[in-house]
């Protein structure tokens, strides 16, 4: 398992650099405010459908959450990209031994209310436009382990150009508490938001 490092040059300049070109990337990210509980660390689901979706949930919890950002990746992933784990990521590797320490991890975080932890529970990337979003196992021991540390928030993000030349980001937001069926609720969440985005009107 691959563990986040701190470095506060390398974090300072990635930051900065995450927050740069999410600003040029993107005509607007437009979301929604939802309550933090100050008391309680975040737990962000989110869908996963680009190669931006790291990027723009930190982009989300800087404006909305301000708490230090932790996201599960992926192993493969994290040693391509090795910067990652500077900006909070820790690695799981699926069908292994390693998954309980990562998942045991993921709880260990959402102890400390400082913390928000984003996971993208699908595990691989899907169309933006899917009707059903799956979650592949683990979430759910995360939540038994960690239950009453944390505030579900779930996240529901469509991307469109519409009238821009660049495109536009749209992210519902949720605060969940006492889920019981994690994934039922975000289904709910991800039909709800999609129903909004479809009816938008230029």
């Amino acid at each position: 398992m691959i563990y986040p490092q701190k470095n506060k040059l390398v974090s300072w300049f990635f930051h900065s650099y995450i927050l740069r070109i999410v600003k040029t990337n993107f005509h607007e990210v437009k979301f929604n405010e939802v309550e933090v509980d100050k008391g309680r660390s975040v737990l962000l689901l989110a869908n996963h459908l680009s190669w931006w979706d790291g990027f723009l949930m930190y982009y989300i919890n800087h404006k909305v959450f301000k708490k230090r950002f932790h996201v599960m990746v992926i192993q493969e992933t994290v040693q391509k990209v090795s910067f990652f784990k500077y900006l909070g990521a820790f690695s799981v590797t699926k069908n292994s031994r390693d998954m309980l320490a990562s998942l045991n991890y993921a709880a260990q975080l959402l102890n400390d209310p400082e913390n928000m932890v984003l996971i993208f529970p699908q595990g691989k990337l899907h169309s933006n436009f899917i009707d059903e979003v799956n979650f592949e196992k683990g979430l759910s021991k995360i939540m038994q382990i960690a239950a009453g540390k944390f505030q579900t928030v779930m996240a529901a993000t469509f991307i469109e150009n519409l009238q821009y030349k660049k495109p536009t980001v749209n992210v519902y937001l949720k605060s969940e508490h006492d889920v019981t069926d994690v994934q039922s609720a975000y289904q709910q969440h991800y039909n709800s938001a999609k129903q909004q985005q479809i009816k938008t009107v230029v």
